[in-house]
């Protein structure tokens, strides 16, 4: 990969996370080779890649479009992100060292004061987010397990961010991380993981209240 599509990657794919495109917007490669700044060569490598990512799709007329997910596709990606970051957890567990587990206790001390300004400050409060997981997923110190990963947590912001959550939803995700540096503290790898579990089900519900039912459901049944 060139530099130009390396830069043109980054950029297309800050815009398409930070939700300044809607799910189902239509995009040409000249929109994009304007944003990045590059020539549409790189642009098509880039858009290659994030068409790999599912962040971008193409329809039977080969036009480009924002990825639009339905309740279905983000249920699979909660899913296969349970099964590996609850892994991550529980090798993480083994791993983490006094000092590691000092350094999430600062990233969660971040987050709650995020949290605690009024309105709370979800911006910051997703960065302290991020940071905590990606520790977790250094510390389990598998390089495949991330790269598989990073495809799928940040994913789901594309359609919904946590900009949706409650001021208690919020809370109750820094309660999650207390209870997981707990976990680490303690070296027990199942106790991780099964807080990874909950942790991460409950995201996935409270993304779920803003897409609506599955697949066959009724508002009635989804309720």
């Amino acid at each position: 990969m060139s530099r130009a599509s390396d830069q043109a990657y980054a950029k297309i794919r800050a815009h398409l996370l930070s939700g300044a495109v809607k799910p189902n917007e239509q995009l040409t490669e000249d929109q994009l080779a304007q944003i990045t700044g590059v020539s549409r060569t790189p642009v098509r490598e880039a858009v290659r890649r994030l068409e790999d990512e599912l962040l971008l799709v193409r329809s039977d007329t080969k036009r480009l479009f924002v990825a639009d997910w339905s309740r279905d596709d983000i249920e699979e990606m909660f899913t296969l992100r349970q099964m590996l970051e609850c892994h991550a957890a529980e090798r993480a567990a083994r791993r983490l060292t006094r000092g590691q587990v000092a350094a999430l206790e600062l990233v969660n001390r971040e987050l709650k004061a995020a949290i605690e300004q009024t309105p709370p400050d979800v911006a910051r409060f997703l960065d302290a987010n991020r940071k905590f997981h990606e520790a977790i997923i250094e510390a389990a110190d598998s390089p495949r397990l991330g790269q598989m990963l990073a495809k799928l947590v940040e994913a789901p912001v594309v359609l919904r961010t946590a900009r949706t959550y409650s001021p208690e939803d919020l809370r109750q995700s820094a309660r999650d991380h207390d209870e997981l540096i707990a976990a680490f503290a303690a070296h027990d790898p199942d106790w991780a993981r099964a807080v990874m579990g909950s942790h991460l089900r409950r995201a996935f519900h409270t993304f779920a209240r803003t897409v609506g039912p599955m697949a066959g459901e009724s508002g009635a049944e989804a309720a």
